[in-house]
């Protein structure tokens, strides 16, 4: 047997990636939980200003994944940059710093404040936080957000009575108001009407318009589909398949894991 080191194959370098590869890159990622390897190898690039759909059935470890790119979990191996700065394992609050904000699937807002109350607190800065910084220009910001992300009726309202798609709004406009460059969201479409989905699905793409790049993680295929440039879908924790959305719906790999089983057409 020869001893001589082979070149590595086409698909393998085609799925290694650099720090000026895109805004966030992913190289390598993995996470171990004792046995179970929740993010397997996974690579992946996100470009600038563009809506990129992250798929794949439930705990596939598309919030584990999530979860190691904002800080809330240090990655087991692999390297995480962001607008070309390695960050693995960067502090949720650094990330944000950074210009990175997520929404969550399990909502956290403060639920003894209004929403308008929720949002000027996220509104604030952290070294600011003092009921003098929650009056004027703050109060006036907050506003506007909660007009952008359809709670203008419902400023004083508390979150315990807002409808789930409120809930929803309320977490988008809470990462909203961190200003980010990018935006990671958790499951947007979980539990909505049609006519809801099409409503947030508009705000998306507004971001997008204004300047944000987004990464989507949903198992509803049809919404997600119709809303994004680009999929990445996974399995196992790993990368399946990646493509625009039409191939995607085409492909033989998806189909078998997750598109027979559920596609929400």
């Amino acid at each position: 047997m020869s001893s001589e080191p082979r070149e590595p194959s086409a698909d393998a370098l085609d799925d290694s990636y650099g720090p000026d590869d895109g805004v966030l890159v992913a190289d390598g990622l993995t996470k171990r939980f004792g046995g179970l390897t929740a993010v397997d190898d996974l690579s992946f690039a996100v470009q600038e200003q563009e809506i990129l759909g992250f798929i794949g059935p439930n705990g596939a470890g598309k919030s584990t994944t999530f979860n190691c790119i904002t800080g809330r979990y240090p990655p087991t191996e692999g390297t995480v940059y962001y607008r070309g700065e390695d960050v693995t394992g960067a502090a949720a609050y650094e990330m944000v710093d950074r210009g990175l904000a997520r929404t969550f699937q399990e909502f956290r807002p403060f639920r003894d404040r209004t929403v308008l109350a929720n949002l000027e607190t996220a509104l604030v800065p952290d070294e600011l936080f003092s009921t003098s910084g929650l009056r004027g220009e703050t109060r006036a910001q907050a506003i506007d957000l909660c007009e952008r992300v359809g709670l203008g009726d419902d400023l004083y309202r508390t979150p315990d009575e807002l409808p789930h798609a409120g809930m929803l709004r309320l977490e988008i406009g809470r990462a909203m108001a961190t200003s980010p460059d990018l935006m990671l969201v958790d499951e947007p479409f979980a539990g909505l009407a049609e006519s809801e989905i099409g409503q947030l699905s508009e705000l998306l793409e507004q971001l997008r318009d204004e300047g944000t790049t987004l990464v989507v993680v949903d198992h509803n295929m049809r919404g997600l589909l119709s809303l994004i440039d680009r999929a990445i879908v996974i399995n196992f924790g790993a990368k399946i398949a990646e493509g625009p959305p039409e191939e995607i719906r085409q492909n033989t790999a998806v189909q078998e894991a997750y598109l027979g089983a559920d596609d929400g057409s």
